[in-house]
């Protein structure tokens, strides 16, 4: 037996958290040797490579995002191997080392290098490709950036920082547009893109398209996007290079106006295509319906109309109260009218005032309003003093206004008919059923940009020139691609082969399969019975996998203790950490 004096022992504490399914994902890709291939051979003086760099960024906006500058202060908490660095190098690690091999990644073939990491994705996790749906949103920039204007550096454009319509309501900021494309298998990003600050939607789908079947080498998937899609150009580009789309047609077109009319006149055979129960216990089914639309669109592409019980209610309900808010409005204005001290003295300004009221309202197309001017005469003397034979009169005129406000019934009967209708354009020949299924899907790529501005938080961005905010655009790609993969492998593994699982989840969890028996019911290992000492489980349901969770029996009990004990007082927390701030700004001045 060996002898240990406790005296001569040293413990060094490290940070894990994450990374270690962080890693899992990374390694399966072959994310680290691949940038290696990508980025040029490090200078021999070089502390640390700007592949080593950019692996450790990706590894810290996958985990729990730091400025670039605090970048240093998050990897000494961890351990250096799981960063892929050795002893010594995260202290070494700091915003203009990191700037650096920004610069590099942003003259790497990039686009080669996304093309083979989505490979790599659909190759390693199975992801099937039939359906990819695209969407873009704003990413909000700190600072001016007066020298950015699209300069190419070594043959590559950056995306030019520029005011736009701000998704987050921040028109004052400049920003950038960042175009996502997902699979719905699993809703896994598949491509990523950074545009200018005021490009219109309309105008990315060519070049995203484009740029999917380059990657794939194939055009035989369906192209699904939102209404900015229904462009003649749009969908001709895609059609005569045999792909397929499907997109909804904007309520500006004129094949919108068309439909709806033909519905009200009661043209349309509704054919019910699915259904599904209330969102609530005693909510009504959920139901659509489809109609083939009796023409096409001015392209000659198939439109079929589909209509929701739920939206139908929805808009019904929201028509009504931008009726009563008009009608509200104008009974408000009907009583300033009757005062005294209104400013409203010509017959154009209470009109004008009146048909602004019910815009505000949004109900101009359902409510109007009638202006009434009432005259009444008044003789005074045009001087002073006792009237007489000659004395001169002059006629006083007094208006008083009054408005009248009228639903017009035939115009609200009308657009009744077509409540919860919304037209779907495409050049596929899938039945109604099943391009409802596809495009429902669309809206997962709103979690998508959740999580992209929220748990990774992309935005706001603060960088010092354009090609840097270029380069960190795919930094974020990877790590919103980090956060997606291991989602969609669980589900594999739970209906496929274990090795999945394993794969992914050996280093931090354990993952045991149950049966389920003919009644439905699932049978649980008695060691997980007796480790839970819980008589009952809760199943959430979300959506393409569900989440196991033991119920306690008394549940305050079973938190009694689970945080005991005072936390660090803010001011020591502040303290500790302007004290690191302060060793890490000595150590960069020594070197």
């Amino acid at each position: 037996m060996v002898e240990v004096d406790p005296d001569k022992l040293q413990v060094e504490a490290v940070g894990i958290g994450a990374l270690p399914v962080v890693n899992a994902v990374l390694s399966r890709l072959g994310f680290d040797e691949l940038l290696g291939d990508y980025l040029p051979e490090p200078d021999p003086r070089c502390a640390i490579a700007p592949a080593r760099a950019i692996g450790v960024l990706v590894r810290n906006l996958a985990v729990c995002r730091r400025p670039l500058y605090a970048l240093g202060a998050w990897a000494e908490r961890y351990d250096p191997a799981a960063l892929g660095l050795s002893g010594g190098q995260a202290g070494r690690l700091n915003d203009d080392r990191v700037g650096r091999a920004l610069d590099e990644l942003f003259l790497a073939d990039r686009s080669s290098l996304m093309t083979a990491l989505s490979l790599r994705v659909i190759r390693r996790f199975g992801v099937e490709v039939k359906e990819l749906h695209n969407d873009s949103t704003s990413i909000t920039l700190y600072g001016a950036y007066r020298s950015a204007d699209g300069t190419p550096r070594a043959g590559v454009r950056p995306p030019v920082p520029e005011h736009g319509f701000s998704k987050d309501h921040r028109g004052d900021l400049l920003q950038l547009v960042d175009i996502l494309t997902i699979a719905s298998d699993g809703a896994v990003p598949m491509a990523n893109r950074l545009a200018d600050g005021s490009t219109e939607d309309s105008t990315t789908h060519e070049e995203t398209w484009d740029q999917l079947v380059c990657m794939l080498g194939h055009s035989n998937f369906c192209y699904v996007a939102d209404c900015k899609l229904a462009t003649r150009d749009n969908m001709d580009h895609i059609a005569r290079r045999g792909g397929r789309f499907l997109t909804i047609l904007p309520r500006t077109r004129k094949e919108d106006a068309a439909g709806r009319a033909w519905i009200a006149r009661g043209g349309a055979s509704w054919v019910e295509i699915a259904r599904k129960p209330g969102k609530r216990k005693h909510d009504p089914d959920e139901v659509y319906w489809a109609a083939e639309a009796p023409s096409p669109s001015a392209e000659g592409y198939r439109i079929v109309w589909i209509r929701s019980s739920d939206k139908r209610a929805r808009d019904a309900e929201s028509r009504r109260q931008r009726i009563e808010r008009a009608l509200c409005a104008l009974r408000s204005l009907e009583e300033d009218l009757a005062s005294a001290r209104s400013r409203l003295k010509s017959l154009a300004a209470v009109e004008d005032t009146a048909a602004v009221t019910t815009k505000e309202a949004g109900a101009s197309r359902w409510v109007r309003a009638k202006v009434t001017d009432t005259v009444t005469y008044e003789h005074r003397q045009e001087k002073r003093g006792r009237p007489g034979k000659s004395t001169r009169y002059r006629r006083i005129e007094h208006h008083r206004f009054s408005v009248a406000s009228e639903v017009d019934q035939e115009a609200v009967a009308y657009d009744a008919a077509s409540d919860g209708c919304f037209p779907f354009v495409t050049n596929e020949t899938l039945p109604p059923a099943e391009l409802l299924r596809i495009y429902k899907f669309q809206p997962r790529l709103e979690r998508r940009h959740a999580t992209f501005k929220g748990v990774i938080e992309a935005a706001p961005l603060t960088l010092k020139s354009d090609t840097r905010l270029d380069a960190l655009g795919f930094c974020l790609y990877v790590a919103l691609l980090v956060c997606q993969s291991p989602r969609h492998s669980l589900y594999d593994g739970l209906v496929g082969p274990y090795d999945v699982l394993g794969t992914l989840y050996d280093d931090c969890m354990d993952a045991i399969r149950a049966k389920v028996t003919r009644n439905g019911q699932v049978s649980l290992p008695a060691e997980l019975r007796r480790r839970w000492a819980a008589g009952s489980v809760l199943v959430i349901d979300r959506g393409d996998y569900a989440i196991v969770r033991p119920i306690p029996t008394d549940p305050l009990a079973s938190l009694r203790g689970s945080h005991a004990g005072p936390g660090p007082a803010l001011e020591q927390a502040r303290a500790a950490e302007r004290a690191t701030e302060r060793e890490r700004e000595e150590q960069s001045s020594r070197r």
